[in-house]
């Protein structure tokens, strides 16, 4: 039986887990676990292991910004050929196809405004095709790939006690 989604879906929550863990969880020997692992990285399945990191606990300057591009689609090739292009620059953290009002989403960090708005004002919007683009500055980041990055709130409910 074919356990591939049940390792993708372990090691998307945690990256850490050892291939004995992972067998341990799953039943299965650790030489299965490893070679299945293998196979998830050669067809391009696994494409990188990350951590997930709370800038704000280290003080790092960093903007992120979410920009919304509106795109004139190329004959036989769509949305691919611009999309393609704007994924190669390093500022570029993400890049969306989208339905709705606008056709790509592209979240851009940079270490300030600034420097987002140059990206913005002179590689991306003079693309050839790109039409139009909202830029919106994150002001802070609450939940991040599943992983809430803020303490809450503390419970200042006073304690009640027979």
């Amino acid at each position: 039986m074919d356990k591939s989604m049940e390792i993708l879906d372990l090691l998307a929550r945690n990256s850490r887990l050892s291939t004995g863990q992972i067998a341990t969880m799953l039943e299965l020997s650790e030489a299965e676990v490893e070679r299945a692992i293998a196979a998830l990285e050669a067809n391009g399945t696994i494409l990188s292991y990350r951590t997930l990191v709370n800038w704000d606990r280290v003080n790092k300057e960093r903007v992120l910004a979410f920009i919304e591009v509106k795109v004139t689609p190329q004959r036989d090739v769509g949305f691919d050929a611009t999309a393609e292009r704007i994924g190669r620059y390093p500022e570029v953290k993400n890049l969306y196809l989208m339905s709705g009002a606008f056709d790509l989403a592209v979240l851009v960090e940079g270490r300030t405004m600034r420097e987002v708005a140059n990206f913005v004002a002179t590689k991306l919007a003079p693309l050839d095709g790109v039409n139009a683009t909202t830029t919106h500055f994150v002001l802070q980041t609450f939940k991040e790939e599943g992983v809430v990055l803020t303490d809450g709130e503390k419970d200042r409910r006073l304690v009640v006690s027979p």
